[in-house]
């Protein structure tokens, strides 16, 4: 199920320029034939980028397909992000991407059975990859797909830290949803019931977009938190740094993954693009504040769908995007 990428296949990612040289023609690979673990031991690079190009989980939650289409325009993007003074490709390993696009085209979202079994069998997949991944000392950067692959981010941190992780989330949405069929709307609510989250922070919940009765179940646990957006951007009762900082001391004290749904950015297409959210610039701030803390052991990247906007240029403009959250995490663990 994973396609892994060779030198080749970055090349062709790659437009060079002389005089310059960009991240592309830097980036680390990893030998395909030798056992993936031992490959990525053997690596110098600490970060390594993983993509999880599908969109079953969104169509399951009722949201708009394409999340599918986000991984390749936002890693061309960053391949030919210029290497300099702030960040080094050297330091950055690109692995490949779980391949699960034959069950994205040929899934028809009414057959709920078949769509639980498919989350499912990602959600397998790409825990045993994270596990993989920060058993050998990297940091994975995982660009989506749907958020349903929150639950495979936080239960491969997890057994791979052999113990429950914390997460925070910038997201419109909980992802707190019932028990039911898997996902993009229950990540969170599995993740917690099986013991892989400890604490969990939703940062800028649209008050709209929240049911009641999870409301009741974060108002019931000392280990879930919250802001909404109304609160930071509309009553302006509290203000977005110190919102960072009171997130900061929920959960910085043990290894933790970083959340970003896409949907959460105004006017960014994505599975529930919205007309009222975060600026690009504050989702930027809440990358870099984040990744610099010690503990931050992961980021995920999810739901933007250039698919949604059918213009080519828009859709230089998601992968660009995504690309600038990327870089802005690489520098922020990096310095």
């Amino acid at each position: 199920m994973l396609t892994i990428f060779n030198e080749k296949d970055i090349q062709e990612f790659v437009a060079p320029r002389e005089g310059e040289t960009k991240l592309g023609e830097c980036v680390a690979v990893i030998d395909s034939k030798k056992e993936l673990q031992s490959a990525l031991e053997n690596s110098t690079a600490t970060f390594v980028i993983l993509g999880v190009p599908e969109d079953i989980g969104v169509r399951m939650n009722g949201g708009n397909g394409g999340a599918h289409t986000a991984f390749i325009p936002a890693l061309k993007s960053f391949l030919n992000t210029q290497q300099n003074q702030f960040i080094d490709g050297n330091d950055i390993l690109v692995l490949g991407y779980l391949d699960c696009l034959d069950d994205v085209y040929s899934f028809d979202a009414s057959d709920r059975e078949k769509g639980d079994l498919l989350v499912k069998a990602i959600d397998k997949e790409l825990s045993k990859l994270i596990k993989t991944i920060v058993e050998s000392d990297k940091i994975p950067i995982i660009i989506g797909g749907g958020h349903n692959n929150a639950y495979g981010n936080i239960k491969g941190l997890s057994e791979g830290k052999n113990q429950p992780v914390n997460v925070i989330n910038l997201d419109a949405h909980t992802d707190l949803r019932r028990l039911e069929e898997r996902h993009s709307g229950n990540g969170f609510s599995y993740a917690l019931q099986e013991g892989f989250i400890q604490n969990y922070f939703m940062f800028g919940l649209h008050e709209n977009y929240t049911p009641q009765y999870i409301f009741e179940m974060i108002h019931d646990s000392l280990n879930l938190e919250y802001n909404t957006f109304e609160e930071l951007e509309v009553y302006q009762s509290t203000s977005f740094e110190g919102e960072l900082q009171r997130a900061e001391s929920f959960i910085e004290n043990t290894p933790f993954g970083i959340e970003i749904d896409l949907d959460c950015v105004q006017h960014f297409p994505s599975s529930a693009m919205t007309p009222s959210g975060f600026t690009p610039q504050q989702a930027r701030r809440f990358t870099h504040y984040f990744g610099k803390l010690q503990n931050a052991s992961y980021l995920h990247i999810c739901e933007g769908a250039p698919a949604v906007v059918k213009d080519e240029i828009a859709n230089g403009q998601v992968g660009k995007y995504i690309s600038y959250l990327i870089s802005d995490f690489i520098k922020a663990k990096s310095n």
